[in-house]
């Protein structure tokens, strides 16, 4: 019982993923994408009808008979919550199948331990739903990104250093607190993911996702799956070590490229020039109105970065890098001497058809970027007959 039970989500998963992936199709057509009997197609249809999350759209041309009724994904149908797990508050975001935003806020967490901030989560979920006018029953999950190395199978927050937290099960923490399932995940990955099913990189089997801000980071996807690494450590690019004899980093080494690039480490070169400067932004207008030595240091950074950015391109041999991150507000200040780096150091074949897409990032982003945690396990089962 148990098994046919398995078998029958697994494969409803297939039809979803089928219609989201071909939008508006016959069943007949389904059955061949998922290679499921046409019986299990129409039965399993018509329970995804019932359940709100499909519907018949139209009918299809004719290919000799009666015309076809096609199905369509209602991306109304169902809601899931993506959470931006911050250093001192965290931005709630609800979307509907096709990850788009329907409301949104942000919450200011007063305690920091896991149990205090699952039971705060928790409240904010249900202020988030009760805000849109969601039942609680439409809600399929919800996924959290934060900073730091996330067993993401385990939903364990192995290292996370802005928090303090280590070897935290928070997805079962918050799933106590709320009564279904929680996805947990490095926030870089969870932007990946989104990336993957709606941005940029649909239908990209090899990209690479960099963001730039208050950290470096980076999410990789190869053969079309999201790397993680072992421990779910992958993708730490801004601890990769550029000049063993530079400033040491706040994870203990020296020289990581976090020290040349990251908002604060910008901030504090600056300041070394004897600019009067206490944020990335504010040194972002220096160099705009032409300040010579915040022009430099935007540069070094470039220079950092792009050398950065060109190994791994020779590693990973990506069709297309989406950066993006709080770090895009410098612009040309700093992707013009990146962009120059990476042409001198990459092999050139790997350069010929490389896309670099540069997207600007907010908080909300990165909620739904956490949406999409859910809504990978939603579209990403294989279908069995």
């Amino acid at each position: 019982m148990a098994k046919r039970q398995l078998l029958k989500t697994i494969n409803r998963v297939a039809i979803l993923n089928a219609i989201k992936a071909h939008g508006a199709i016959a069943r007949t057509d389904i059955a061949i994408y998922t290679h499921l009997s046409p019986a299990t197609v129409t039965s399993l249809t018509a329970e995804l009808i019932r359940d709100g999350l499909i519907y018949e759209k139209q009918a299809g041309i004719s290919r000799g008979g009666r015309r076809p009724i096609l199905l369509a994904l209602n991306a109304e149908g169902a809601v899931v919550v993506g959470i931006k797990l911050a250093e001192n508050d965290a931005t709630l975001a609800l979307t509907d199948l096709n990850a788009h935003i329907i409301k949104q806020h942000t919450i200011r967490l007063d305690e920091r331990d896991p149990e205090s901030t699952s039971q705060q989560l928790a409240r904010g979920v249900d202020g988030l739903l009760a805000k849109a006018g969601a039942r609680r029953s439409r809600l399929l999950g919800v996924g959290v990104g934060l900073a730091g190395m996330i067993d993401s199978q385990a939903g364990i927050c192995r290292v996370s250093p802005h928090n303090g937290w280590r070897e935290v099960p928070f997805s079962q923490l918050l799933e106590d607190q709320l009564d279904c399932i929680v996805y947990l995940d490095n926030n870089v990955n969870a932007l990946t993911l989104v990336e993957q099913l709606y941005g940029a990189g649909q239908h990209v089997p090899n990209f690479l996702v960099i963001t730039v801000g208050h950290g470096i980071g980076l999410g990789i996807v190869a053969n079309g799956q999201v790397v993680r690494g072992a421990n779910g450590g992958a993708g730490e690019f801004g601890h990769t070590v550029v000049d063993p004899s530079g400033f040491e980093c706040t994870c203990g080494n020296h020289g990581c490229l976090e020290t040349f690039v990251a908002d604060a480490w910008l901030v504090r070169r600056a300041q070394i020039r004897g600019l009067d400067v206490d944020s990335a932004l504010a040194l972002t207008v220096q160099a705009q109105n032409g300040d010579a030595r915040a022009v430099e240091v935007f540069a070094q950074a470039g220079e950092v970065l792009g050398c950065g950015m060109a190994n791994l391109v020779n590693l990973f041999n990506p069709a297309l890098i989406v950066i993006s991150g709080e770090g895009v507000r410098a612009g040309d200040l700093l992707f013009g001497p990146m962009k120059a780096a990476m042409q001198r150091h990459m092999f050139a074949q790997l350069a010929e058809d490389l896309e670099v897409c540069i997207e600007p990032l907010t908080d909300e982003t990165w909620a739904r970027g956490a949406a999409g945690l859910v809504l990978e396990r939603i579209f990403s089962l294989p279908a069995l007959d």
